[in-house]
């Protein structure tokens, strides 16, 4: 099989030739952007040997001032398209990846969710993320009738971006979902202000022809406000070792989908292990899970100073399984 037959096999819980691996870091600064940013995606997508090449989006929606109240959102988010540079700038760095990265390889693309993006725009401000998390909280129970609208024009050019995605070439989506962690939102206020828009962009995902992989981040979180999810997505990957809510949990949450983890990002093997402790991990993941509908990944991404040779050597591993 190829890379991407190999992880379209997994999606489909069809038969593979060896479990698929995925993996992904944020690149240092002066790698994040540009030219700079193709080249490092293609040199660790070469010295991985991962299946798939999974495209960064530094190219945040930019900050356009200060921001005190909800009222600032009318200034600072207006309405957004493909034609803005931000948004420019990651399709076409999208484009130079995928020219270098081979037909043979499975591509995705990355997608900040509707929280995320949110707070972009606070966060290169100069607020730290969890301030920003906060204000943005503080915002909606201020004021939901003026916040409400400039979400939907944050989800109108992610549906934009996920559709721009998918006509460029990529094979998949990788929607990094936010707001499910208990210090933040409550189950109704999730459901009220995050949920709705969240489906939104995986829907335009699915009807742009991409396999949506949904990523659900951070700790503390209350994995049952996703159960709905899993009808709009093809493959489901989370903290595992973040929320002690394992694989199998997630497999039956989500309705048998296929699911990407089973390492920890910032400790075990993939940090300090050697080349046996790391294959003996490996094996064991699959052997607890088995081989239908499972890819090799982390809970989320992997510290930028990664040895890179630790995992390209899990890669082996899962591809021998």
């Amino acid at each position: 099989m190829t890379k991407k037959e190999r992880v379209i096999a997994a999606i489909e819980q069809k038969e593979v030739d060896g479990i698929p691996s995925g993996f992904s870091l944020h690149f240092p600064d002066g790698q994040k952007k540009g030219e700079a940013s193709v080249k490092a995606h293609l040199d660790f997508f070469r010295d991985t040997d991962t299946d798939i090449c999974k495209v960064m989006n530094e190219n945040l929606i930019p900050v356009f001032g200060t921001i005190h109240t909800p009222k600032d959102y009318d200034r600072l988010i207006p309405t957004m398209t493909m034609e803005d540079e931000f948004m420019k700038a990651q399709i076409e760095m999208t484009k130079k990846i995928l020219d270098g990265c081979g037909k043979d390889v499975f591509t995705m693309g990355t997608l900040h969710g509707i929280c995320a993006s949110g707070i972009h725009p606070i966060e290169q401000a100069g607020i730290n993320y969890y301030a920003a998390r906060q204000m943005q909280v503080d915002f909606l129970r201020w004021d939901e009738k003026r916040m409400l609208p400039a979400m939907q024009r944050i989800t109108d050019v992610l549906c934009a971006l996920a559709k721009s995605y998918i006509e460029a070439g990529l094979d998949s989506i990788y929607y990094a979902a936010l707001g499910g962690e208990r210090e933040f939102f409550t189950d109704e206020e999730f459901a009220k202000w995050i949920k709705p828009f969240d489906l939104q962009i995986m829907q335009a995902i699915k009807a742009a022809g991409g396999y949506c992989f949904l990523h659900i981040c951070k700790d503390g979180l209350n994995m049952e406000r996703y159960q709905d999810y899993g009808s709009y997505a093809d493959v489901v990957n989370w903290g595992v070792y973040e929320t002690s809510f394992s694989m199998e949990e997630g497999r039956k949450l989500f309705g048998g989908k296929t699911i990407m983890g089973g390492l920890p990002n910032h400790h075990g093997v993939l940090v300090d292990g050697n080349k046996e402790q790391i294959q003996a991990e490996v094996k064991r993941i699959v052997d607890d899970f088995g081989k239908k509908g499972m890819i090799l990944g982390a809970d989320c991404t992997l510290f930028t100073d990664q040895d890179l040779e630790k995992v390209r050597i899990a890669a082996e591993a899962a591809r021998s399984c």
